[in-house]
């Protein structure tokens, strides 16, 4: 007969399966669905998502994790029935219908939205969104109510467990005052040595090919996942059929190639994840700022790194036939293109200095959303006034490159913006750890050689899944808990030095 815990383990498959088959209609969602199927879809997600949240809320996994009190079970699965707990304790909070008319409001919203953004139409979108915002407001009630939280706080813990934004505001604050000054002296800098003009005409299909070199260098198992074209760049999928999306222009390459670099860094995570803990909330990624870590390490720490840009200097020439003497296509040049700081309208084409301040103004307008503070009709002009003092951008009536361009709060995801930068910070951490373990990292990076690195990231990190804590995770790897000095140091050494 088997136990309460074997019981646990045997209904979180089951749940593992439907996510799985859920997570793949998503992903078929963004790039494959035909237009006219999004009614139809929206519809079947929202009833499979009530189906898993019924199963995760089932009465016997309470009593069955009051019944493994009694047994002798070892640290894994202590850590597993820790981590069901507290998906358990997340999950019952919320009613059915809630969950149901929030899967829908968001599918509607999410869907409208690609349109919205390509025809700059904020009027339409309005009422989608401020639809979305009520949900998510009624869903942190809730959550608020059962953990004691705010109500912006408890969406957060759902993405980044055990981070408040009491300490974010301390971190972010940090930010605000240094980046805006570096920008100022990085872009001066910048602008003794211009950029040499490549063209602008890059085949698509030439694209394609070299994001998929990449992505073999950087060490991506191809049999267990696949690159694709969506609105917005992404990575989705299951541990064992992982799905990263990128997006095309012909006037640039570089977008698409760093977007593939990011998204492979996710993937890589999820396919080093630990092995026989299928479905069990034990195996999956600690957090989103963990995630975005490992992405934000492979994009910026080490996929910018002057050792790697010249390393992939001559497969970029050879990839778009280009001869080696083309001043715009030189190592020097190159270089630059990769490491030019610009303040930028748009977030996932912003370099690293900038980054963070796009991801600071929207944490800054979401929390006042949850908490009551500011209405969906205020978010054009706050977002203006935001870039206009952040970034010295204006983006009046500039719907589409303003506070249209990200699909996120469309889709509901509210409290996961700062996980962006949290992950740039655990990045810069994690990779000088790396690199004093193993001092000829940068070497081995120089020459395409990921396999050291990787191995060293799936040991100290992939492989942990959530058996620690955030910060025990980043103790474990790096010796001590978040700091952000490794990212500012980063930043001062990469561009002022």
């Amino acid at each position: 007969m088997k136990n309460a815990y074997e019981r646990l383990t045997e209904h979180f498959q089951k749940v593992g399966d439907l996510d799985h088959v859920y997570s793949i209609s998503s992903w078929d969602e963004a790039t494959m669905m035909p237009e006219g199927g999004g009614t139809a879809r929206g519809q079947a997600m929202a009833t499979l998502g009530v189906v898993i949240h019924e199963m995760q809320c089932s009465e016997k996994i309470g009593e069955w994790l009051d019944a493994c009190s009694n047994l002798d079970l070892d640290d894994w699965q202590a850590a597993n029935i820790r981590e069901i707990k507290r998906e358990y304790d997340s999950v019952t909070c919320l009613p059915s219908d809630l969950v149901h008319a929030a899967s829908l409001a968001s599918s509607r919203s999410e869907q409208a939205w690609r349109k919205c953004r390509a025809n700059n139409d904020w009027q339409t979108m309005q009422p989608l969104l401020e639809e979305v915002v009520n949900l998510a407001r009624q869903s942190a009630v809730v959550r608020s109510e059962k953990t004691g939280l705010s109500l912006y706080d408890s969406l957060l813990e759902t993405y980044e467990p055990g981070m408040r934004s009491g300490k974010i505001d301390l971190l972010f604050s940090g930010l605000k005052d240094f980046l805006p000054d570096l920008i100022e002296q990085v872009v001066e800098k910048q602008s003794r040595t211009p950029l040499v003009p490549m063209g602008n005409n890059f085949a698509i299909d030439k694209q394609r090919d070299l994001g998929i070199k990449v992505m073999g260098i950087l060490g991506f198992d191809f049999d267990h996942g696949r690159l694709d074209v969506s609105h917005h760049p992404f990575c989705g999928g299951v541990q064992q059929d992982v799905r990263i999306t990128t997006r095309y222009t012909t006037e640039n390459f570089v977008e698409s190639l760093m977007a593939v670099v990011h998204e492979t860094g996710h993937a890589m995570y999820e396919q080093g994840r630990p092995k026989g803990w299928d479905g069990q909330p034990v195996g999956v990624a600690r957090s989103s700022g963990v995630h975005e870590s490992q992405s934000l390490l492979m994009e910026m720490q080490a996929g910018r790194s002057p050792e790697f840009l010249k390393f992939l200097a001559p497969v970029i020439r050879e990839n778009f036939g280009v001869s080696d003497d083309e001043a715009g296509w030189s190592d020097d040049n190159l270089h630059r293109l990769y490491t030019r700081v610009e303040r930028g309208l748009i977030r996932v084409d912003a370099d690293e200095v900038s980054y963070p301040l796009h991801v600071i103004l929207r944490y800054e307008i979401e929390k006042e959303l949850i908490e009551g503070n500011v209405q969906v009709a205020d978010i054009p002009e706050l977002w203006n006034s935001k870039m206009a003092e952040y970034l010295q951008r204006d983006t009046r009536g500039d719907y589409k490159n303003g506070c249209l361009q990200d699909v996120h709060w469309n889709a509901g995801l509210f409290g996961y913006f700062p996980t962006y930068t949290l992950g740039a910070m655990m990045a810069a951490q994690i990779f000088a750890a790396a690199r004093r373990a193993m001092p000829g990292v940068l070497d081995d990076i120089g020459r395409g050689a990921f396999g050291n690195l990787l191995d060293w990231l799936r040991e100290n990190v992939h492989s942990k899944g959530s058996y620690h804590s955030v910060s025990d995770l980043l103790v474990s790897a790096t010796g001590e808990d978040l700091n952000e000095a490794f990212f500012v140091n980063h930043l001062k050494q990469r561009y002022l030095a």
